[in-house]
């Protein structure tokens, strides 16, 4: 009995390290034929920003702008890409690169009516413009020598 289990523990090892070979397609130069074939398709740029604002969702932050950012690489008119890269940039507090994204996702929409429409987009460029001037007034009362800001 223990001869035979080894005997089978050998066979399977024998035949786990064998490479395994997936078949892979490619069009014959003869006849035409297509040959199955498996190869790594990247996602399109949609399909990244889904999956970025499925990330968004759980606040995996560093997950979500990877795929936005591999949106915007994809398909650097694909507004949705700029959008999500906006909000996780002020999820983050990085407010100059969030109003950057999302100036760069209203001039990215198909129409100049979209871009109007974008109220959310326009209502945060507002607020992050707010918070980025009030930030720049505080570090210039900073900078100031003591004397300067009595006079």
């Amino acid at each position: 009995m223990r001869k035979l289990l080894a005997a089978l523990l050998l066979g399977i090892v024998a035949l786990m390290s064998r490479p395994i070979s997936l078949p892979v397609q490619h069009m014959a130069q003869d006849d035409g034929e297509l040959e199955s074939s498996y190869h790594y398709v990247p996602p399109s740029a949609r399909q990244s920003v889904e999956i970025g604002n499925f990330y968004l969702g759980r606040k995996d932050y560093r997950g979500a702008l990877s795929r936005f950012e591999e949106g915007a690489r994809d398909d650097p008119y694909y507004a949705p890409a700029y959008l999500g890269m906006g909000k996780v940039y002020e999820k983050t507090g990085r407010k100059r690169k969030a109003l950057d994204a999302y100036l760069k996702y209203l001039d990215t929409l198909p129409s100049q009516k979209q871009a109007d429409e974008a109220k959310d987009v326009h209502k945060a460029i507002r607020r992050l413009e707010r918070q980025l001037a009030r930030e720049h007034k505080r570090q210039a009362a900073a900078q100031q020598p003591p004397s300067a800001a009595k006079k």
